[in-house]
């Protein structure tokens, strides 16, 4: 069975009734003719030629795009009311019952979702609403452990008791690490038995949290104690969120026919790295030069990888770069606005060129770039 690309199916070229087959391929990258990064481009080659079929090979069923209509918003409507419901607007009603029923409540919830999602996943066309109802389960895990906590008292020493679990959703705590864990670990088991991105954003959510509460644990291991400066979680959310970025990338270079899942990584992970960078204040002018630098370099990072989530906080950063110099030269000056609109028209060029251009820019990465940083490239990106 041919693997290159992780299709299966052929692709036929009728060109002087010639038939070029998949496996042919793979038998050339083994014979050492060509690399499968090279195989991988021909494919892509062969198919923007050739009109893709009305009807699946196997089934014979018409293919029927995705779309998010009228239907679909309901139901992420009615699960993020679900979820919303049984976490984020949890209240005193839900502390009276104890630790232990609302551990139990958390369990017979999810279970009750697993077993719904799960009689739905295999009918047509309700995998959406199915994926919901598995991703509300994953929602329970850290109200589960809450109530395991608290039941035994397992806050972590030296931290102290976090209190109310509403506040889990409000407040960052290190006694909440446990719980973030927790989410991430189940997200990744429903993964692999329900391939549904929008688990991936529970995940991601999960990874930012997390990313807010280790603070204390690296203060404390660091110091000796759990107090610290802001600028510690500033520092800790940057290195947290390059680390998140380098995994998602790593997703990305393997091709997944369920969806992208790697898309809500590499949202969690810009926030966080972008977001601690951001943060940080500095009087160095060479510094701040550096800042505007690494976001041109993010710019850069989007159209390399094919993700548009770097480009839009990249611009922001170097926005901001710019308008801190227009204000540091154009300080109490008339001149001040109309710089600054300058700046906010010139990105906007910026994007208009890039949009036209965008098909030249992708040709000629795909055609031009060394086999070695192709192969760093995302799969959806080399067959752009």
């Amino acid at each position: 069975m041919n693997q290159i690309g992780g299709w299966e199916d052929n692709i036929d070229l009728k060109s002087g009734r010639t038939i070029v087959f998949r496996t042919e391929l793979e038998g050339a990258v083994h014979a050492g003719i060509i690399t499968a990064d090279q195989a991988e481009r021909l494919i892509a080659f062969l198919e923007a030629r050739v009109p893709q079929p009305a009807v699946t090979p196997v089934t014979g069923a018409a293919v029927v795009p995705s779309k998010f209509d009228f239907v679909h918003v309901l139901w992420y409507a009615g699960a993020l009311i679900v979820i919303g419901a049984l976490g984020l607007f949890t209240t005193v009603a839900f502390a009276a019952m104890g630790p232990s029923a609302l551990t139990m409540t958390a369990l017979a919830y999810g279970a009750g979702f697993v077993a719904l999602g799960h009689y739905l996943w295999n009918r047509p066309g309700l995998k959406t609403p199915a994926g919901l109802l598995i991703a509300c389960a994953v929602n329970m895990v850290p109200m589960a452990v809450y109530g395991i906590q608290a039941q035994f008292d397992l806050w972590p020493i030296p931290m102290q008791d976090p209190m109310s679990y509403a506040d889990f959703y409000e407040w960052l705590n290190a006694s909440w690490v446990y719980m973030d864990l927790a989410t991430i670990v189940a997200g990744a088991i429903a993964l692999r038995f329900y391939p549904f991105p929008f688990i991936a954003a529970l995940m991601a959510g999960a990874l930012w949290f997390l990313s807010m509460d280790l603070t204390p644990w690296v203060a404390l291991a660091l110091n000796g104690s759990t107090d610290f400066e802001w600028g510690l979680r500033e520092k800790v959310s940057m290195y947290f969120g390059l680390a998140v970025i380098l995994i998602a990338w790593a997703l990305d270079l393997k091709r997944w026919k369920a969806g992208d899942f790697a898309f809500w990584l590499h949202f969690a992970g810009v926030i966080c790295f972008w977001g601690g960078l951001t943060s940080q204040n500095s009087d160095n002018e060479f510094l701040k030069l550096v800042y505007c630098l690494i976001n041109v370099g993010m710019v850069v990072l989007a159209v390399f990888l094919g993700r548009r989530i770097y480009a839009v906080f990249g611009a922001l950063g170097v926005s901001f770069y710019l308008g801190y110099l227009a204000y540091e030269v154009f300080e109490d000056s008339l001149l001040f606005p109309l710089f600054l609109s300058m700046i906010g028209l010139a990105v906007i060029g910026l994007g208009i060129w890039y949009f036209r251009k965008q098909k030249a820019i992708a040709h000629w990465m795909v055609t031009s770039l060394p086999p070695e940083l192709q192969r760093l490239r995302p799969v959806h990106a080399r067959m752009a």
